[in-house]
């Protein structure tokens, strides 16, 4: 599996960007996924995930009011919609895939993830 993330730049604060993760080389459906964010010296971390089945999602409270999830199975795409960006949103973001153990709902901690994209630097200027 491949995931192929991107869509990431410089966006002035309380600006929107739209994330996009393609995967190749699997099945798509019903696989949970899920957008983690990295910024320089914090440890990576969960921001939204969207589940294989039901298409459930779940965010971290810092994003919930701000950034969304959707995916799109018949292109192999799920998408992270970013909206009122702030500053401590400067991080380099990843996608990732879980294993279908997890289709029910996406995990938020990363070392229940399979698979990761390459990153994409997401840079909001104040």
């Amino acid at each position: 599996v491949q995931l192929q993330a991107f869509g990431g730049g410089l966006v002035q604060a309380g600006g929107s960007l739209r994330l996009s993760c393609a995967a190749s080389g699997r099945t798509f459906s019903r696989f949970s996924m899920g957008w983690f964010r990295q910024a320089q010296g914090k440890e990576r971390e969960f921001v939204l995930g969207i589940s294989g089945i039901s298409g459930s999602t779940s965010a971290a409270d810092t994003v919930k009011d701000r950034f969304t999830i959707s995916r799109d199975d018949a292109k192999n795409t799920v998408y992270l919609h970013m909206n009122s960006l702030k500053p401590e949103d400067t991080a380099v973001y990843y996608c990732a895939l879980a294993p279908l153990t997890y289709s029910g709902y996406a995990p938020t901690h990363p070392n229940r993830y399979d698979y990761w994209g390459q990153g994409t630097l997401v840079t909001v200027s104040s």
